[in-house]
Protein backbone atom coordinates (compact mmCIF):
# COMPACT_ATOMS: atom_id res chain seq x y z
CA UNK A 1 0.00 0.00 0.00
CA UNK A 2 1.41 3.35 -0.87
CA UNK A 3 0.44 7.12 -0.19
CA UNK A 4 1.43 9.80 -2.44
CA UNK A 5 4.91 11.30 -1.81
CA UNK A 6 4.41 14.17 0.21
CA UNK A 7 5.72 17.87 -0.54
CA UNK A 8 7.24 19.08 3.30
CA UNK A 9 8.53 23.04 1.85
CA UNK A 10 6.39 26.01 1.94
CA UNK A 11 3.75 25.06 4.57
CA UNK A 12 2.09 26.60 7.74
CA UNK A 13 3.87 26.65 11.22
CA UNK A 14 2.03 25.51 14.31
CA UNK A 15 1.80 28.13 16.80
CA UNK A 16 3.42 26.94 20.29
CA UNK A 17 4.26 30.31 21.32
CA UNK A 18 1.24 30.90 23.95
CA UNK A 19 1.90 27.25 25.76
CA UNK A 20 4.37 27.54 29.06
CA UNK A 21 7.12 25.32 28.11
CA UNK A 22 10.88 24.14 29.92
CA UNK A 23 13.76 23.14 27.57
CA UNK A 24 14.06 19.83 28.66
CA UNK A 25 15.53 18.22 25.06
CA UNK A 26 17.84 17.52 22.35
CA UNK A 27 16.13 18.90 19.66
CA UNK A 28 15.72 18.01 16.94
CA UNK A 29 16.28 14.48 17.12
CA UNK A 30 18.19 12.98 14.02
CA UNK A 31 16.71 11.18 11.44
CA UNK A 32 18.99 8.12 10.26
CA UNK A 33 18.37 5.75 7.64
CA UNK A 34 18.52 1.55 8.53
CA UNK A 35 19.93 0.36 5.69
CA UNK A 36 20.76 -3.56 7.38
CA UNK A 37 17.67 -3.59 8.39
CA UNK A 38 15.76 -2.57 4.80
CA UNK A 39 18.15 -5.31 3.02
CA UNK A 40 17.40 -7.58 5.94
CA UNK A 41 13.57 -7.77 5.30
CA UNK A 42 13.80 -7.19 1.65
CA UNK A 43 10.97 -4.25 1.55
CA UNK A 44 10.56 -0.40 2.23
CA UNK A 45 12.99 1.83 2.67
CA UNK A 46 13.40 1.95 6.43
CA UNK A 47 14.41 5.56 8.52
CA UNK A 48 14.06 5.82 12.26
CA UNK A 49 13.41 8.87 14.24
CA UNK A 50 15.89 8.77 17.77
CA UNK A 51 13.84 10.49 20.21
CA UNK A 52 15.82 7.74 22.48
CA UNK A 53 18.09 10.42 22.31
CA UNK A 54 16.15 13.50 23.88
CA UNK A 55 18.48 13.76 26.20
CA UNK A 56 16.71 13.54 29.73
CA UNK A 57 17.77 10.40 32.00
CA UNK A 58 18.58 8.37 28.93
CA UNK A 59 15.95 10.15 26.55
CA UNK A 60 12.43 9.33 25.21
CA UNK A 61 9.57 10.15 24.52
CA UNK A 62 8.17 11.77 27.10
CA UNK A 63 10.77 14.51 27.62
CA UNK A 64 9.24 16.67 24.64
CA UNK A 65 6.05 16.39 26.21
CA UNK A 66 7.12 17.45 29.92
CA UNK A 67 8.76 20.25 28.17
CA UNK A 68 4.88 21.21 28.28
CA UNK A 69 3.68 19.78 31.02
CA UNK A 70 6.34 21.39 33.59
CA UNK A 71 6.36 24.70 32.21
CA UNK A 72 2.57 24.48 33.12
CA UNK A 73 3.69 23.35 36.32
CA UNK A 74 5.56 26.82 36.99
CA UNK A 75 3.08 28.93 35.57
CA UNK A 76 0.95 27.52 38.59
CA UNK A 77 3.99 27.51 41.08
CA UNK A 78 3.50 23.62 41.75
CA UNK A 79 5.93 22.51 43.99
CA UNK A 80 5.96 19.06 43.01
CA UNK A 81 4.39 17.04 40.44
CA UNK A 82 2.44 13.62 40.97
CA UNK A 83 2.08 11.04 38.14
CA UNK A 84 1.19 7.45 37.64
CA UNK A 85 2.95 4.24 35.70
CA UNK A 86 3.39 1.13 35.48
CA UNK A 87 6.35 -0.33 37.54
CA UNK A 88 8.84 -0.44 34.43
CA UNK A 89 7.51 3.22 33.64
CA UNK A 90 9.13 5.49 31.62
CA UNK A 91 6.97 7.74 32.16
CA UNK A 92 7.78 7.98 35.69
CA UNK A 93 11.26 7.95 35.36
CA UNK A 94 11.35 11.06 32.87
CA UNK A 95 9.36 12.87 34.87
CA UNK A 96 11.22 12.59 37.89
CA UNK A 97 14.51 13.48 36.36
CA UNK A 98 12.48 16.75 35.08
CA UNK A 99 11.54 17.47 38.42
CA UNK A 100 14.71 17.03 39.89
CA UNK A 101 16.29 19.39 37.04
CA UNK A 102 13.55 22.12 37.90
CA UNK A 103 13.82 21.72 42.20
CA UNK A 104 10.29 20.09 42.22
CA UNK A 105 9.09 17.06 44.50
CA UNK A 106 8.40 13.87 42.54
CA UNK A 107 5.59 11.30 44.02
CA UNK A 108 4.57 8.76 41.81
CA UNK A 109 2.00 5.51 41.95
CA UNK A 110 3.39 2.34 40.57
CA UNK A 111 0.90 0.02 39.03
CA UNK A 112 2.16 -3.85 39.11
CA UNK A 113 0.34 -4.28 35.72
CA UNK A 114 3.21 -6.85 34.69
CA UNK A 115 2.06 -10.33 36.58
CA UNK A 116 4.40 -12.97 37.53
CA UNK A 117 7.80 -11.41 37.22
CA UNK A 118 10.82 -11.95 39.54
CA UNK A 119 11.06 -9.81 42.45
CA UNK A 120 14.06 -7.95 40.79
CA UNK A 121 11.92 -6.72 38.15
CA UNK A 122 10.78 -3.87 41.48
CA UNK A 123 14.10 -2.94 42.10
CA UNK A 124 15.82 -3.21 38.81
CA UNK A 125 15.69 -0.66 35.54
CA UNK A 126 13.15 2.07 35.86
CA UNK A 127 12.99 1.77 39.19
CA UNK A 128 16.45 1.63 40.15
CA UNK A 129 16.81 5.16 38.23
CA UNK A 130 13.06 6.58 40.30
CA UNK A 131 14.95 6.03 43.21
CA UNK A 132 18.26 7.14 42.41
CA UNK A 133 15.81 10.90 41.48
CA UNK A 134 14.42 10.58 45.00
CA UNK A 135 10.83 10.29 44.27
CA UNK A 136 8.53 9.62 46.70
CA UNK A 137 6.16 6.22 45.50
CA UNK A 138 3.41 4.18 46.03
CA UNK A 139 2.47 0.87 44.79
CA UNK A 140 -0.89 0.15 43.34
CA UNK A 141 -2.36 -3.14 42.31
CA UNK A 142 -3.30 -3.79 38.39
CA UNK A 143 -6.82 -2.78 37.55
CA UNK A 144 -7.50 0.35 38.74
CA UNK A 145 -7.85 3.83 37.72
CA UNK A 146 -4.73 4.47 38.21
CA UNK A 147 -5.35 8.42 37.03
CA UNK A 148 -7.87 8.72 39.57
CA UNK A 149 -5.72 7.13 41.82
CA UNK A 150 -3.33 9.37 41.48
CA UNK A 151 -5.33 12.62 41.02
CA UNK A 152 -6.60 11.24 44.65
CA UNK A 153 -3.14 11.63 45.91
CA UNK A 154 -2.65 15.02 45.20
CA UNK A 155 -6.05 16.02 46.48
CA UNK A 156 -4.70 14.40 49.48
CA UNK A 157 -1.03 16.27 49.35
CA UNK A 158 -2.74 19.57 48.28
CA UNK A 159 -5.13 19.12 51.80
CA UNK A 160 -1.69 18.59 53.56
CA UNK A 161 -0.09 22.53 52.46
CA UNK A 162 1.57 21.41 49.38
CA UNK A 163 1.23 22.71 45.92
CA UNK A 164 1.14 19.41 43.67
CA UNK A 165 0.57 19.22 39.78
CA UNK A 166 -0.78 15.86 38.59
CA UNK A 167 0.40 14.27 35.27
CA UNK A 168 -1.39 12.05 34.04
CA UNK A 169 -0.19 8.54 32.61
CA UNK A 170 2.45 8.50 29.92
CA UNK A 171 2.05 12.59 30.01
CA UNK A 172 -0.98 12.21 27.82
CA UNK A 173 -3.19 14.78 27.79
CA UNK A 174 -3.79 18.04 25.54
CA UNK A 175 -0.88 19.86 26.96
CA UNK A 176 1.06 16.76 27.01
CA UNK A 177 0.38 15.97 23.15
CA UNK A 178 1.79 19.77 22.12
CA UNK A 179 5.15 17.84 22.51
CA UNK A 180 4.45 15.41 20.03
CA UNK A 181 2.43 18.62 17.32
CA UNK A 182 6.11 20.22 17.69
CA UNK A 183 7.77 16.89 16.76
CA UNK A 184 5.45 16.71 13.69
CA UNK A 185 6.55 20.35 12.88
CA UNK A 186 10.37 19.39 13.84
CA UNK A 187 9.93 16.28 11.22
CA UNK A 188 8.54 18.82 8.49
CA UNK A 189 11.35 21.04 9.12
CA UNK A 190 13.95 17.82 8.70
CA UNK A 191 12.31 16.73 5.28
CA UNK A 192 12.25 20.51 4.01
CA UNK A 193 16.16 21.08 4.89
CA UNK A 194 16.80 17.63 3.16
CA UNK A 195 14.68 17.43 1.01
CA UNK A 196 13.74 13.64 2.43
CA UNK A 197 9.76 12.71 1.78
CA UNK A 198 8.12 9.86 3.88
CA UNK A 199 5.24 8.30 2.99
CA UNK A 200 4.38 6.51 6.62
CA UNK A 201 5.21 7.31 10.01
CA UNK A 202 4.98 3.91 12.36
CA UNK A 203 5.26 3.82 15.85
CA UNK A 204 3.94 2.25 19.19
CA UNK A 205 1.17 3.44 20.66
CA UNK A 206 0.22 3.06 24.56
CA UNK A 207 -1.31 5.85 26.30
CA UNK A 208 -2.06 7.74 23.16
CA UNK A 209 -0.27 11.40 23.52
CA UNK A 210 2.55 10.58 21.01
CA UNK A 211 0.38 9.42 18.57
CA UNK A 212 -2.48 12.40 19.12
CA UNK A 213 0.06 14.92 19.13
CA UNK A 214 2.14 13.89 15.59
CA UNK A 215 -1.71 13.40 14.35
CA UNK A 216 -2.89 17.04 15.31
CA UNK A 217 0.23 18.46 14.20
CA UNK A 218 0.72 17.11 11.32
CA UNK A 219 -3.48 18.07 10.46
CA UNK A 220 -2.65 21.73 11.10
CA UNK A 221 0.33 21.95 8.86
CA UNK A 222 -1.40 20.39 6.08
CA UNK A 223 0.74 17.13 5.76
CA UNK A 224 -1.27 14.17 5.06
CA UNK A 225 1.04 11.94 6.68
CA UNK A 226 -0.36 8.56 7.56
CA UNK A 227 0.74 7.66 11.51
CA UNK A 228 0.23 3.70 12.10
CA UNK A 229 0.34 3.12 15.55
CA UNK A 230 0.90 -0.13 16.76
CA UNK A 231 -1.37 -0.69 19.99
CA UNK A 232 1.16 -1.86 23.58
CA UNK A 233 -2.12 -2.36 25.62
CA UNK A 234 -5.12 -1.51 23.96
CA UNK A 235 -7.70 -3.82 21.58
CA UNK A 236 -7.97 -2.01 18.70
CA UNK A 237 -11.25 0.22 19.14
CA UNK A 238 -10.29 1.40 22.94
CA UNK A 239 -6.89 2.26 21.10
CA UNK A 240 -8.23 4.54 18.61
CA UNK A 241 -11.13 6.14 20.59
CA UNK A 242 -8.29 7.35 22.96
CA UNK A 243 -5.77 8.55 20.38
CA UNK A 244 -8.86 10.21 18.58
CA UNK A 245 -10.01 12.04 21.87
CA UNK A 246 -6.98 13.13 22.83
CA UNK A 247 -5.92 14.52 19.05
CA UNK A 248 -9.42 16.05 19.17
CA UNK A 249 -8.39 18.27 22.30
CA UNK A 250 -5.09 19.16 20.85
CA UNK A 251 -6.58 20.08 17.97
CA UNK A 252 -8.31 22.62 20.20
CA UNK A 253 -5.74 23.88 21.59
CA UNK A 254 -3.78 24.60 18.43
CA UNK A 255 -7.01 26.21 16.91
CA UNK A 256 -6.92 23.46 14.33
CA UNK A 257 -10.15 22.01 12.34
CA UNK A 258 -11.48 18.72 13.70
CA UNK A 259 -10.48 15.65 11.96
CA UNK A 260 -12.13 12.41 10.95
CA UNK A 261 -12.33 9.40 13.51
CA UNK A 262 -10.85 7.31 10.56
CA UNK A 263 -7.57 9.16 10.41
CA UNK A 264 -6.71 7.51 13.51
CA UNK A 265 -4.68 4.34 12.20
CA UNK A 266 -3.81 1.56 14.91
CA UNK A 267 -2.77 -2.27 15.00
CA UNK A 268 -3.42 -3.93 17.40
CA UNK A 269 -2.14 -7.32 16.18
CA UNK A 270 1.08 -7.22 18.39
CA UNK A 271 -0.05 -6.87 21.84
CA UNK A 272 0.43 -10.16 22.65
CA UNK A 273 -0.35 -11.58 26.10
CA UNK A 274 -0.49 -8.16 27.49
CA UNK A 275 1.05 -4.78 28.13
CA UNK A 276 4.93 -5.30 29.28
CA UNK A 277 4.29 -8.75 28.44
CA UNK A 278 7.14 -9.79 25.71
CA UNK A 279 5.24 -11.78 22.40
CA UNK A 280 8.16 -13.64 20.36
CA UNK A 281 7.31 -10.67 17.86
CA UNK A 282 8.59 -8.67 20.43
CA UNK A 283 11.79 -10.10 21.36
CA UNK A 284 12.27 -10.90 17.53
CA UNK A 285 12.53 -7.41 17.10
CA UNK A 286 15.23 -6.30 19.49
CA UNK A 287 17.09 -9.07 18.36
CA UNK A 288 16.93 -7.81 14.93
CA UNK A 289 17.18 -4.42 15.33
CA UNK A 290 20.12 -4.72 17.78
CA UNK A 291 22.11 -7.11 15.49
CA UNK A 292 21.61 -5.14 12.17
CA UNK A 293 21.64 -1.77 13.26
CA UNK A 294 22.98 -1.31 16.44
CA UNK A 295 19.78 0.04 18.00
CA UNK A 296 17.99 -0.66 21.26
CA UNK A 297 14.88 -1.27 21.54
CA UNK A 298 12.95 -1.55 24.97
CA UNK A 299 10.38 -4.98 25.49
CA UNK A 300 7.38 -2.70 26.24
CA UNK A 301 7.09 -0.10 24.07
CA UNK A 302 9.28 0.17 21.04
CA UNK A 303 10.03 -3.52 20.33
CA UNK A 304 6.20 -4.02 20.34
CA UNK A 305 6.26 -0.84 17.54
CA UNK A 306 8.86 -2.15 15.45
CA UNK A 307 7.47 -5.61 15.62
CA UNK A 308 4.37 -4.33 14.11
CA UNK A 309 6.57 -2.73 11.58
CA UNK A 310 7.72 -5.88 10.56
CA UNK A 311 4.81 -7.35 10.53
CA UNK A 312 3.52 -4.80 8.23
CA UNK A 313 6.38 -5.46 5.53
CA UNK A 314 6.29 -8.62 5.34
CA UNK A 315 2.77 -9.03 4.49
CA UNK A 316 3.29 -6.82 1.85
CA UNK A 317 1.34 -3.62 3.30
CA UNK A 318 4.08 -0.84 1.77
CA UNK A 319 4.92 -0.48 -1.69
CA UNK A 320 8.97 -1.25 -2.04
CA UNK A 321 9.52 2.27 -2.64
CA UNK A 322 8.01 3.55 0.14
CA UNK A 323 10.14 5.64 2.88
CA UNK A 324 9.32 4.72 6.13
CA UNK A 325 9.57 6.56 9.20
CA UNK A 326 10.02 4.22 12.36
CA UNK A 327 9.43 6.77 15.62
CA UNK A 328 11.68 4.91 18.61
CA UNK A 329 10.14 6.27 21.49
CA UNK A 330 13.11 5.43 24.09
CA UNK A 331 13.01 3.47 27.44
CA UNK A 332 16.25 0.92 26.55
CA UNK A 333 16.41 1.47 30.70
CA UNK A 334 13.96 -1.58 31.01
CA UNK A 335 15.85 -4.35 29.12
CA UNK A 336 17.60 -4.87 32.65
CA UNK A 337 14.58 -5.86 34.04
CA UNK A 338 13.75 -8.41 31.31
CA UNK A 339 17.40 -9.94 30.71
CA UNK A 340 16.42 -13.05 31.21
CA UNK A 341 14.01 -13.25 29.02
CA UNK A 342 15.84 -11.89 26.22
CA UNK A 343 18.76 -13.30 26.21
CA UNK A 344 16.57 -16.69 26.68
CA UNK A 345 14.95 -16.24 23.84
CA UNK A 346 18.39 -15.64 21.54
CA UNK A 347 18.56 -19.53 21.79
Amino acid sequence: MSVATINFKTKPRIDLEPFPRISLCHQPTPIEEMPRLTAHLNGPKLFIKRDDCTGLATGGNKTRKLEFLMGDALRVNADMVVTQGAVQSNHVRQTAAAACRLGLDCHVLLERRVPDRDPAYEETGNVFLDKLFGVTYEFRPDGLDMNAEAEAVTQRLRAEGRQPYFIPGGGSNAIGALGYANCAQEIADQCAETGQTFQWLVMGTGSSGTQAGLVAGFHVLGYDLPVMGVSVRQPHDRQVAAVYATTEKTLKKLGGTSIEKGKILVDDGYVGEGYGLPAETTLEAIHLTARQEGILLDPVYSAKGMAGLIGLIRKGFFSSDDNVLFLHTGGSTSLFAYEDQILGSMG
